[in-house]
């Protein structure tokens, strides 16, 4: 088995791939600065994986912990499009700057392959059905143009220095310890607890916007295969369910579940968000052999039980 090390293991999705890699017998170097990544998301896990407290911009300390490391899952970011348009300069320091210090340490330490967490922000708003990786970015956030800052990096870093890379674009993750209390979060992890406790779901725009909701077994399961996969180096790859949800929808669904009727509050769009977004992955399936085995509908169901244990609330 091999020695992997997550960056941002102590995020949402860091901690639910480091969970997923112990299970299959790994051993597990997490690094996390805890800037938004959240200890308790380590419990159940903290006495089974080697933890180094670093931000992923201080190269000597990423040199340290990528001792004996063979892959890296790069999951370490500043995530939300609203967060980079108020704070453009962090964002780019962390998720442009510090993706190029995680490669620059995994080349120097002999890594075999670094798995990259890139985004669909950087399609931007194109007019087309499916995005699929062909198409040329356009990115309309600074968080868009940082994220795909880095998948340039991880090529270059593939084609000049030999380090196989694959960067893989996630399309709105989410499911278990997505943090509900963070302003940046995704939307099932606000919308859910309000309407566990019989609250209104406040929505930017008509509803009408469209997404292709990803829960995180699904991404897990990108990242287990891309790390192994023969064709997968340089490339890049979408990695979601590949099928088209409105929030109005994500709302329907949920009272659907829960057994209500609650009806959202509509607020004015936001700047830097794009109107509709729906991934092609045949590619991934094609390369990684990926195929998307929860639907959004289970996954919402599997999320809610989630938060009714972490926040104790068994009805509103």
């Amino acid at each position: 088995m091999a020695r992997i090390m997550i960056t941002g293991g102590a995020g949402f999705i860091g901690s639910n791939l480091a969970t997923r890699l112990l299970e299959l017998g790994h051993g597990v170097t997490i690094v996390d600065n805890f800037a938004t990544g959240r200890r308790e998301n380590l419990d159940p896990i903290r006495d089974r994986v080697d933890l180094h407290e670093v931000d992923i911009r201080n190269y000597e300390e990423m040199c340290c912990a990528m001792e004996d490391v063979e892959y890296v899952f790069h999951e370490g970011a500043l995530p939300s499009v609203p967060r980079s348009v108020e704070k453009p300069l962090e964002s780019h320091d962390v998720n442009a700057t510090g993706t190029l210090t995680v490669l620059l340490a995994a080349k120097n330490a002999g890594v075999r392959r670094l798995i990259y967490a890139a985004s669909s922000s950087a399609y931007g708003d194109v007019e087309v059905s499916k995005k699929h990786e062909a198409l040329a970015p356009r990115p309309v956030s600074p968080y868009g143009a940082a994220k795909l800052m880095g998948e340039y990096y991880c090529q270059v870093f593939h084609r000049v220095y030999g380090l196989e890379t694959v960067c893989l674009r996630y399309f709105n993750v989410f499911g278990p310890r997505q943090n509900p209390n963070s302003p940046y979060t995704g939307v099932m992890a606000i919308f859910i607890p309000l309407m566990l406790r019989g609250e209104r779901p406040r929505i930017f725009g008509d509803g009408s916007a469209t997404r292709d909701y990803t829960y995180i077994d699904n991404v897990v399961e990108a990242n287990i295969l891309a790390m192994t996969a023969p064709e997968a180096p340089g490339e890049v790859l979408n990695a979601s369910c590949g099928g088209s949800v409105s929030v109005l929808e994500v709302v329907r669904l949920l009272n659907r579940i829960l057994g209500t009727s609650i009806e959202p509050e509509f607020l004015p769009p936001r700047k830097g968000d794009i109107l509709h977004s729906c991934a092609d992955i045949s590619k991934a399936g094609k390369i990684l052999g990926f195929e998307p085995k929860v639907s959004v509908e289970e996954g919402l169901r599997r999320t809610v039980e989630w938060y009714r244990q972490e926040l104790g609330i068994q009805s509103f």
